[in-house]
């Protein structure tokens, strides 16, 4: 099942955007990691269920964009053949009564404090002069050094570089390297489709960080969306606290993000 209805409505455009770039990730990648990573990923009406066990990240092994009890089971049925931990992400203050009744039904329970979503629009404010930080995009040829600088930021496992050197040069997608001179020290990413734009894998060596690279890498994601004729890009962060810094949230916030909802983790 893959179409929208009024029986059957779509996630919203923001969890639609980061869907999308996640089945691309996937088209992008599944032919070129072994077979025993078992990566997998459906499309379900806008939203999607991915699963890639031996990477330690809820955004590859979760139910997103989902908003309807039918599609849930389908979807639940799904990643629980799958391995791993596995989650079901739901923006809980949102969702119907019937959805809130299937997830007591199923028992389940949150994990951590939440991914907060933020969007910016291209006519918000101006967009950021050029930072102190230089970047510059990736090259088709540095895809594997790319791949292999995202897996040691996020604390991914080698044999996944090909995961993140797939979308290098790719259609949709767009690369970027924060520099200090010639040696990249951070990456980001941005995956646009349409008007709608998906940020995401930001890392920054750890000798690097909190020098503005994070900030450069948003900015330069910000100028390229708009060149592509982007007009709302998008976002998530852990769910701020008092008990705990959010940087990147913060960083964000800075360059004209607005926080506009929350979603739960569910452990499946």
């Amino acid at each position: 099942m893959d179409s929208c209805s009024s029986d059957y409505p779509c996630p919203t455009k923001e969890d639609a955007i980061e869907a999308k770039a996640f089945i691309d990730l996937h088209n992008a990648a599944r032919d070129q990691l072994a077979d025993e990573e078992r990566f997998e990923c459906i499309s379900m009406n806008g939203g999607c269920t991915i699963s890639l066990p031996s990477a330690p990240a809820i955004g590859l092994n979760r139910i997103l964009g989902l908003t309807d009890s039918e599609d849930l089971d389908e979807a639940y049925s799904w990643m629980r053949q799958r391995l791993g931990k596995r989650f079901l992400q739901v923006n809980t203050d949102a969702a119907s009564d019937e959805v809130r009744r299937w997830i007591q039904s199923k028992g389940l329970i949150t994990y951590g404090p939440g991914w907060a979503k933020l969007r910016r629009t291209t006519d918000a404010v101006s967009l950021p002069s050029a930072a102190a930080v230089k970047t510059r995009k990736v090259r088709p040829d540095e895809a594997q050094v790319f791949g292999a600088m995202m897996c040691a930021g996020f604390g991914f496992p080698e044999s996944l570089t090909v995961l993140w050197a797939a979308i290098v040069g790719r259609d949709g997608w767009s690369c970027f390297y924060a520099l200090d001179g010639d040696t990249p020290v951070g990456t980001g990413a941005m995956f646009a489709s349409g008007s709608f734009a998906w940020l995401g894998g930001g890392t920054t060596v750890p000798s690097f960080r909190n020098r503005g690279a994070q900030k450069a890498l948003i900015q330069a994601r910000l100028q390229e969306g708009a060149k592509r004729g982007v007009s709302t890009f998008v976002v998530e962060t852990e769910v701020p606290s008092a008990e705990k810094a959010n940087i990147s949230n913060a960083n964000l916030a800075k360059l004209g993000f607005v926080h506009i909802y929350n979603r739960s983790n569910f452990i499946l």
